[in-house]
């Protein structure tokens, strides 16, 4: 019975510097670690098959109508432009599923490339888990996301600072177009490159603009994007979320989260909060995040500047005008965000001043983001006995002053009880690295539903003072 793979590769008809033909690695011992089934049923295929098929998604197999390739792209890592590419990726090609709905299936950590950069190739299965882990979290809060169909053993050693696991992870992605492969194609293609790198973008994930509409569609390519991260940094804000390695090579083109590398989520609320152990200067840390997406788009606007005029004072002032436009839209979303997360239906001038007093005291006397919000589901009996009883008594004076009954249903929307606690998300992966899977799937059956109490779940960790560190399983 086939796997009903639906293979195109629109990708590959973009000119051959976007691109080379790469094979996987070969490995000796590939084996199941998880699965995806619901995914893999959303996608039109054949769950109960595939899952059987370990040697597919390690890489020895290749699916019917596959065209393994490694995707060049370059990036600003920490602020210094390098060139990269899929160095320990390749992408199989473009499932189109049933209903039509187009992704890149790619498999990580397959094995060296022609872009691998003296690295190895390989990836370990603590750091592919914890990518499974915290995308599929993050699918379940509603926000954009790449998602994780599989992880699989290779049977090869990976040496790191010692020998783990090698494993290999299926990513699932509207696509991998990164704002660094525009970056690698202002640096190292032609002008007809980035037209032709542009224009596939366009037709690819932004179909509704037009060569008719009154701004060129250059620049409404630039303007689509800045619109979805916009939308996207604000739900990271509003959930706690802290991507850990915001490079332009990490920012997708489609607005989608992607590369969980050195992720995680904040436990006690404080805008410099940084988990990566390569952030050392704290560039990425969680208060950071909304103005370096500005910059990773202006970035962007720098290797459009050829498309959007032909004179460059006026592109440069066109580029200037999106980037000032991104503010504008994430201030509004994120205002958005806070408003909901606070039971908010209607607009007053303070509430601003709101949201910013929450914050400021949760940080003051270092409380819990997520279990402070989710107290206010329950009118925010909880907090009176901290040292919030002052602004949750203004709190309520504010809720009364629009139609009642409804701010718990919109609290309980917004403030998830359950997320990938730091604490537990490693307790889960020292636990599969033991050959014990049973609590990786405890722990996703319970942030499958991140809006409901889940005893075992719900709580922050006893301490949150250990210096808890994230790296990127490179």
């Amino acid at each position: 019975m086939s796997e009903n793979w639906n293979f195109e590769h629109t990708y590959t008809n973009l000119p051959e510097i976007f691109y080379r033909d790469q094979l996987p690695t070969v490995v000796p011992e590939p084996s199941m670690v998880i699965f995806n089934k619901q995914l893999a049923k959303d996608m039109g295929l054949c769950a109960y098959k595939l899952e059987t098929l370990p040697h597919i998604f390690a890489g020895n197999q290749l699916p019917l109508g596959a065209r393994p390739i490694a995707q060049a792209y370059a990036g600003y890592q920490f602020g210094h432009f390098a060139m990269l590419g899929d160095g320990r990726a390749v992408l199989l090609g473009e499932h189109v599923t049933p209903d039509g709905n187009r992704f890149d299936i790619q498999l990580k950590g397959s094995g060296s490339t022609i872009f691998s950069r003296r690295g190895d190739g390989f990836a370990a299965l603590m750091p592919m888990l914890r990518e499974y882990i915290i995308s599929e979290a993050m699918h379940a809060l509603g926000i954009p996301t790449t998602r994780s169909l599989a992880v699989v053993l290779t049977g090869i050693g990976v040496v790191r600072e010692k020998v783990l696991q090698g494993a290999v992870l299926t990513r699932v992605a509207a696509s991998h177009i990164r704002v660094g492969t525009f970056n690698y194609a202002a640096a190292y293609g032609t002008l007809e490159d980035l037209r032709a790198l542009a224009d596939y973008c366009i037709n690819r994930h932004f179909p509704q603009i037009s060569v008719e509409e009154p701004l060129n569609k250059y620049l409404l390519l630039l303007r689509e994007t800045a619109r979805l991260q916009a939308s996207l940094i604000a739900q990271w804000q509003a959930v706690g979320f802290i991507h850990g390695v915001m490079n332009t090579d990490n920012m997708a083109i489609s607005g989608q989260t992607i590369d969980y590398g050195p992720c995680a989520f904040m436990d006690t609320y404080a805008p410099d909060t940084v988990f990566s152990s390569i952030d050392t200067s704290g560039r990425y840390a969680f208060g950071n995040q909304p103005g370096i997406a500005a910059w990773n788009l202006a970035r962007l606007a720098e290797a459009l500047l050829p498309l959007l005029h032909d004179k460059p004072e006026k592109a440069a002032e066109l580029a200037q005008a999106e980037i000032q436009t991104y503010w504008s839209l994430y201030n509004d979303h994120y205002h958005a965000n806070m408003c909901a997360k606070l039971g908010l239906t209607n607009h007053e001038p303070q509430d601003s001043a709101l949201i910013t007093d929450l914050l400021g005291l949760m940080h003051e006397h270092g409380l819990d983001y997520t279990s402070t919000f989710r107290a206010l589901v329950q009118q925010g009996s909880e907090l009176e006995v901290l040292e919030l009883a002052g602004w949750v008594e203004i709190w309520r004076a504010r809720l009364k002053r629009q139609p009642q009954g409804i701010h718990q249903a919109i609290c309980a929307g917004a403030n998830p009880a359950v997320i990938p606690r730091n604490h537990k998300v490693e307790e889960a992966l020292i636990a599969a690295d033991q050959g014990d899977i049973s609590l990786v799937h405890n722990l996703l059956q319970a942030l499958n539903t991140p809006f409901t109490d889940t005893p075992g779940y719900s709580s922050p960790p006893s301490n949150t003072s250990c210096g808890y560190k994230t790296f990127c399983g490179t």
